[in-house]
């Protein structure tokens, strides 16, 4: 009990010590021993890759998992050391909810088809969503982790460690000095002077030991950062995967739905080679303005085709009568206006482009869209 007491007795008294040669370095008031450039050079970047790190994990957890109670109940779980229950991704609801609606509709009427046809396709693309996060985590997250609960951590005691002994160092060193002005006041040989330059050469030495090792665990960034690397390049593979498996699905589901489509007798005919199958079966209103321009076209900033006099005089294909859907104002002389629930005649002429049809409502003729249209046969 004695021993422990004294113990804590000198641990105060040392820490107590460090505190007033802090303190005093802080007001200018006691000299302090510096580190050697490398070794600054090392912990500025030991501190940057830290940081940095902390900064890249946080927004990639933010970015593949928003929702902050379920970051939290992941790290809770992370920390406990147990495993994450498996979690429905949004996706994943989302179709389930899809099937839920098509059995209660009727899975046999058009949209309960098409319910279950977009509720599928979005359960694979959750599953796909679940296998990403799964890999990132693996590969990407865990590596950025253990970095910063384990080598970091042992870095950032070590560093502390070595503050200490800079503290006991320059101690010694205002120990020693005032030794040996109380020395030349008396002029006699002190023992306080030996007494003081042998606790300055032990603390040279731990301070010098100490910075060593410091030294060493730093200059393994290096091989932090190489790790890193490798995680980013599985991290942007994951991602690469995941994005194609999602465009692999949805260019199935839009075929499926062109099917679909054309299977309940949709109006537009050219909902099979269609960029966008969802035509105007699937609006519930008039489409905006433009509308009737191809994905390709308007993401280029590209306007429609202007049906020219050659064109004009092209030999028509396809001719038939069609019912108009929804009023139309006509944007240029090309184009011919529409009155819901008329009739024309529309056919196409070479080199159209195939969001659009020539129509002809007596002696009146230009280019009509075809979202707009119910083709008759």
């Amino acid at each position: 009990m004695d021993f422990n007491v004294k113990k804590l007795a000198s641990d105060a008294g040392v820490f107590f010590t460090r505190a007033v040669q802090f303190t005093e370095e802080k007001l200018g008031q006691a000299e302090k021993t510096e580190l050697d450039a490398h070794l600054e050079n090392l912990i500025s970047r030991g501190d940057s890759t830290k940081n940095w790190t902390e900064k890249i994990l946080r927004q990639s957890e933010v970015l593949l998992q928003p929702n902050p109670s379920a970051r939290i109940e992941e790290f809770i779980y992370d920390k406990l050391d147990k495993k994450i229950p498996s979690r429905t991704t949004n996706a994943e609801l989302l179709g389930q909810y899809m099937l839920d609606a098509a059995a209660e509709f009727g899975p046999e009427t058009p949209y309960g088809k098409t319910l279950i046809t977009v509720g599928e396709y979005q359960k694979r693309l959750g599953g796909a969503e679940r296998e990403f996060l799964h890999t990132t985590t693996m590969n990407f997250f865990t590596p950025l982790r253990n970095f910063l609960e384990g080598d970091w951590r042992t870095i950032s005691k070590e560093r502390k460690l070595l503050e200490n002994r800079r503290l006991d160092l320059d101690i010694c060193k205002a120990r020693l000095k005032k030794a040996k002005q109380a020395e030349a006041k008396a002029a006699l040989l002190s023992e306080e002077v030996d007494k003081a330059e042998h606790e300055l050469r032990v603390a040279q030495t731990e301070f010098d030991r100490q910075a060593e090792v410091t030294r060493l665990l730093l200059e393994g960034i290096s091989s932090t950062h190489l790790n890193h690397l490798r995680c980013l390049q599985d991290f942007a593979e994951a991602q690469a995967t995941y994005y194609a498996q999602c465009h692999h699905y949805m260019q199935d589901l839009q075929r499926e739905l062109s099917r679909c489509v054309n299977s309940i007798g949709a109006p537009n005919s050219s909902a099979a080679v269609c960029p966008n199958p969802v035509s105007s079966a699937f609006l519930s209103g008039p489409p905006p303005t433009g509308a009737a321009v191809s994905s390709t076209s308007s993401s280029a900033g590209q306007k429609p085709k202007t049906l020219t006099m050659e064109q004009s005089q092209l030999p028509v294909t396809g001719a038939r009568k069609a019912k108009v859907l929804y009023d139309y104002d006509a944007h240029d002389t090309s184009e011919l206006s529409l009155l819901a629930d008329e009739l024309i005649t529309v056919y196409t002429v070479p080199g159209m482009d195939p969001d659009w049809l020539v129509g002809e409502r007596g002696n009146d003729k230009g280019k009509v869209p075809v979202t707009y249209l119910e083709l008759l046969s």
